[in-house]
């Protein structure tokens, strides 16, 4: 992007002066990723034995400190989409209602799975299921984007959504949130994201964690810092574990009672197990890579045109597809995520957080269908296609 710096300070000029949510504005092919948001749930399972870990534990205390750690340790690839932090972020390609993303991991800790679907287009909501039958451990969540710039020349990126962890074994619940985004050095060409401001996991066991982040600022800190600490609810003063550093480098784990670091967790050695997805001719239509196969092999060549022609084939499509439902007053029904009004779960363990749930800017609060994440087979929408 360095190399397209007149361009961007100009695009990203005309979008500062734009009061409101950005999500669909179209950016300039030269900053986007070959991947697709839909795509970004895969993060929270690239160590499959860590997403599983707390299910071993018999001890509460310690299956909350688990948690935390997965959480902590999946950032970097949520934030970097994978990418080496020194080149810098990209926009990922907004994906397309109905659009999905299927893959799997097999590791030690047996088979963990991922389904992911675009479950609305206005406003943009992203749904997941991840889980592992042998592990008896399951998250679901989602998550809808409002992105503003400012004058100054960063992106804010406003996470409106939530996951709930389950631990079968101890019929266990973790409030899961989504830590808001702010996107700096876009001018200079190697944008960075950082997380800022204070978070909980709380979970049914009565045992929560504090996430505390901050970033580099002018004249002090590091960039991508955290502070973190498991206490019992109630009893935030008193810590039985602490951890700090940071979560794109390393961080330490420390038991408070003896004042001794139990573990280094570092996010740069490569431990990550690769996901596994069917080849793109095997894949169904609605399947992320096999839908975006033309653009992203455009990006993979640097071939801007084409990005835009290819790009523009599947977003035309799409319009034309919302335009014959609004005629024919048909209603867009997702293949594996049913739309609730509430959340009780998420009501109980929420209480004292300050998280909130929102569900009027999300269309309702998703969850997964389990029936048909068993059962659907390919082509999952029969003859119909993101392409008509």
């Amino acid at each position: 992007m360095s190399d397209n710096r007149s361009t961007l300070k100009e695009f990203f000029a005309s979008i500062a002066t734009i009061k409101g949510d950005l999500s669909n504005i179209t950016a300039p092919p030269f900053v986007l990723a070959p991947q697709s948001t839909v795509e970004f749930p895969a993060y929270w399972a690239e160590r499959p034995s860590v997403f599983v870990a707390a299910a071993a534990s018999d001890d509460p205390a310690k299956r909350a400190l688990l948690v935390l750690k997965w959480f902590l340790s999946a950032l970097k690839g949520q934030q970097y989409a994978g990418r080496n932090p020194s080149d810098g972020i990209k926009k990922p390609l907004n994906a397309f209602l109905g659009e999905l993303f299927l893959a799997e991991w097999n590791d030690a800790s047996g088979k963990t799975q991922l389904v992911s679907e675009q479950v609305s287009h206005h406003p943009p909501v992203t749904a997941c299921c991840l889980w592992n039958d042998d592990a008896g451990v399951k998250a679901e969540g989602y998550t809808c984007q409002e992105i503003t710039a400012s004058v100054s020349g960063s992106v804010h990126i406003r996470q409106i959504g939530h996951a709930i962890l389950h631990l079968d074994k101890h019929n266990e619940d973790y409030l899961v949130p989504i830590p808001d985004v702010k996107v700096k050095g876009i001018l200079t060409g190697t944008p960075y994201p950082e997380l800022n401001g204070t978070y909980y996991i709380a979970s049914s066991s009565g045992f929560h964690s504090k996430i505390d982040f901050s970033g580099r600022g002018l004249f002090h800190g590091k960039k991508n810092s955290f502070q973190a600490s498991v206490f019992r609810n109630g009893d935030e003063k008193s810590p039985i574990y602490e951890i700090e550093g940071q979560w794109t480098e390393k961080f330490t784990i420390r038991d408070v009672a003896t004042s001794k670091d139990i573990e280094s967790f570092d996010t740069n050695v490569n431990d990550r197990t690769p996901l596994s997805v069917p080849a793109v001719q095997d894949q169904d239509p609605w399947e992320s890579r096999r839908a975006w196969a033309g653009v992203i092999d455009a990006l993979n060549h640097s071939n801007m045109q084409a990005t835009v022609d290819e790009k523009s084939k599947v977003e035309e499509a799409q319009r034309a597809m919302r335009k014959r439902e609004e005629e024919q007053r048909s209603e867009w029904q997702p293949l594996f995520f049913q739309c609730e009004k509430d959340d009780s779960t998420f009501r109980e363990l929420a209480r004292g957080t300050g998280e909130e749930l929102h569900a009027d800017l999300t269309k309702g609060v998703w969850k997964s269908d389990w029936k048909a994440l068993k059962e659907s087979r390919k082509p999952f929408r029969g003859n119909m296609t993101p392409l008509g």
